[in-house]
């Protein structure tokens, strides 16, 4: 029985890897997740991917979505803006690695490079994930072979608004959601709801909770100024350590597609 009313309050996407993300309302959901997330990344000249856990910088790109491509700004308009579009696409193969995974994805634009190399002061190549490339969740937590896009593992991070409230509670100075990167976000029940859900359904899509989160530092990275700090980590510790992690949200694998809303209700189908 469903034990509170839960609605999505917001939804998140973030086209390129570790660059800002887009508040949507309303995303597709297609099989490494929703439609645009992290289907983009930037990596070094080896093919590592390149995140704000190392270069806090990246945090002052903002990707935006058009009609027909992609545009990034600085968030200090050092750099005239950048657009990319969904076409541009005919790049050469890269064998890439994200964490332990490797994969073959397609440079974009040696143009493109550059000008991510400029803005970030280091080589930074662009790349896509084509759609020959099949990437897998962890076998240890997929529960059908399912696929992930650039994302650090899982298609799919839900946290609740009451998650966080509780933590900006304990905290000096509030912080916005934007530090945790989630893909879905719910209004109501209590803080940290999600860790108890197992299964739930939104419209024609049904989740499945794979694994707690684990938070690194890239939570502590203002996403306006990418100033660090030791927070939320430091006070997320002294509350929501297990197994020398720091754990806030819930990663996702789903099955069947459709379209999520703002607005839309969360019918918890069973619990753990």
């Amino acid at each position: 029985m469903q034990k509170a009313e839960y609605r999505i309050s917001n939804l998140y996407i973030y086209p390129i890897k570790s660059l800002g993300g887009i508040s949507l309302t309303e995303a597709q959901v297609q099989d490494r997740g929703l439609a645009f997330d992290r289907r983009w990344m930037l990596v070094d000249e080896n093919g590592g991917f390149l995140t704000q856990r190392k270069f806090a910088q990246m945090a002052l790109l903002q990707v935006q979505l058009q009609a027909d491509g992609l545009l990034v700004t600085h968030k200090q308009n050092l750099l005239q803006p950048l657009f990319i579009p969904f076409t541009q696409q005919i790049g050469k193969d890269i064998t890439v690695t994200i964490w332990d995974d490797t994969c073959v994805a397609k440079e974009v634009d040696e143009s493109i490079t550059e000008w991510f190399t400029k803005a970030l002061g280091m080589f930074a190549r662009l790349v896509q994930m084509p759609q020959t490339t099949n990437r897998l969740v962890d076998p240890d937590y997929a529960f059908d072979a399912e696929v992930v896009s650039f994302a650090d593992a899982y298609p799919f991070l839900i946290i609740g608004e009451e998650s966080l409230n509780y933590l900006n509670s304990k905290l000096e100075q509030a912080i916005p959601m934007d530090r945790f990167r989630p893909n879905i976000v719910f209004s109501g029940g209590q803080p940290h709801d999600e860790d108890t859900w197992d299964t739930f359904t939104i419209g024609e899509t049904n989740f499945r909770a794979a694994k707690p989160c684990a938070r690194c530092v890239l939570t502590t990275i203002d996403q306006q100024t990418a100033i660090k700090s030791a927070e939320p980590l430091k006070t997320l510790a002294t509350y929501r350590t297990q197994n020398n992690k720091v754990l806030f949200g819930q990663n996702l694998v789903h099955t069947g597609n459709g379209t999520l809303r703002v607005g839309d209700t969360l019918m918890i189908t069973q619990w753990k």
